[in-house]
């Protein structure tokens, strides 16, 4: 998911106050030595360069210092065929590679590419770096400094249900991540009750206090949920108070003020957009264009979403069933020459990165002009 909506730049450009920390040691609590990470589904950047890696599988969140810290402009940027090429650096094919997630370094400008190496549940997780000129290189993860913060109300490490429902709710722990001001923002599942939850994690990490349980009203479903996971996140600005925007499955938009996120605490959003059943959320970014704030949605049937926010302050709750496949709320445009896109994220104020796949089932990494 996962963007960044997941960096300071982007947040700013969207009209959303961070406020740095220019004092802090980023760095406080990192020890050197090989982080033990078991899995990868989310990335996202803080600040100096310290790139947050969501371990589900281990229910936690490694904050890396990648040292990627020389400021460098952005560049158009066209890697062809980046899961073939990632598959020959893993002395492997690319049918048996899984790209998870992407972000953008906000001060090089650089990419990494969180990979799954295998198709079972014990896949080997690698991150990729590519630099502005297309060099693919692997992130060694033995000696760089990190920390770790665990989550203590993570639901379950074993597969629950029958036939085609059976799952395993531990791999939906973390769903997508953000880093705004001084706290790691984290949407999955715990094992509360109400199980969908949210979180606002202090960093550098300290304590990790249980999260926010949340509820929503699904339109498409036509009824309150509090078992679906926000499947992907952006950070924004609506009025003067700070939101989460939130995204989920069959495809409701809700809204959640910052300042409700307390620990074990349970909370309903504001639904504010029906964007469709039948549909996945995969990726989200906030940005500016002709000073006005769009959000840009990857899903998994729609295309790109382009989502104006002029009227999401007036825009009336949803609380009453969306039939048919119909939307309601927020509307969209759909972006038509944006074809394939899985994962999202804001490369500078002009350009968003890609990772794009055609029907033969090839990746492409892109720069593409925002919309």
């Amino acid at each position: 998911m996962k963007q960044l909506p997941r960096i300071l730049s982007t947040l700013c450009a969207a009209g959303l106050l961070v406020t740095s920390a220019s004092a802090a040691n980023w760095t406080e609590g990192m020890k050197a030595g090989k982080a033990d990470v078991k899995s990868v589904s989310q990335l996202a950047f803080g600040p100096e360069g310290i790139l947050f890696i969501a371990d589900s599988k281990s229910a936690a969140v490694f904050a890396l210092d990648t040292g990627d810290k020389k400021a460098t402009p952005a560049a158009t940027l066209k890697v062809e065929a980046i899961n073939g090429k990632i598959a020959a650096m893993l002395g492997t094919s690319a049918d048996q590679i899984t790209i998870t997630d992407m972000a953008v370094n906000p001060i090089s400008h650089n990419a990494y590419i969180a990979v799954a190496r295998g198709r079972s549940a014990s896949a080997a997780p690698v991150i990729i770096r590519v630099d502005k000129s297309g060099k693919l290189e692997a992130v060694s993860l033995d000696k760089m400094k990190f920390s770790k913060a665990v989550l203590p109300d993570a639901p379950v490490d074993g597969v629950v249900g029958e036939g085609n429902r059976k799952s395993n709710p531990r791999m939906e722990s973390i769903t997508d991540i953000a880093f705004l001001e001084d706290r790691v923002l984290i949407a999955g599942l715990s094992n509360e009750e109400f199980s969908s939850s949210l979180r606002a994690i202090p960093f550098p990490f300290k304590t990790v206090a249980n999260g926010t349980s949340v509820e929503i009203y699904h339109g498409a479903h036509g009824r309150f949920e509090t078992r679906s996971p926000v499947r992907t996140f952006v950070p924004f600005k609506v009025g003067n108070e700070p939101q989460l925007l939130a995204a989920y499955t069959c495809t409701p938009l809700v809204q959640f003020p910052m300042k409700d996120l307390a620990p074990g605490a349970k909370i309903k959003g504001k639904t504010v957009a029906e964007l469709g059943n039948r549909n996945r959320p995969l990726d989200m970014i906030v940005y500016q264009k002709d000073g006005k704030d769009y959000l840009l949605m990857a899903n998994s049937s729609r295309g790109i979403m382009k989502i104006s926010t002029d009227n999401i302050e007036g825009v009336e709750s949803i609380t009453a069933p969306v039939g048919g496949g119909g939307t309601k709320g927020l509307g969209y445009k759909t972006i038509d020459s944006w074809t394939g896109v899985e994962q999202l994220d804001r490369l500078d104020d002009k350009l968003a990165l890609v990772v794009r796949r055609d029907e033969n089932k090839v990746m492409t990494l892109e720069s593409l002009p925002l919309p």
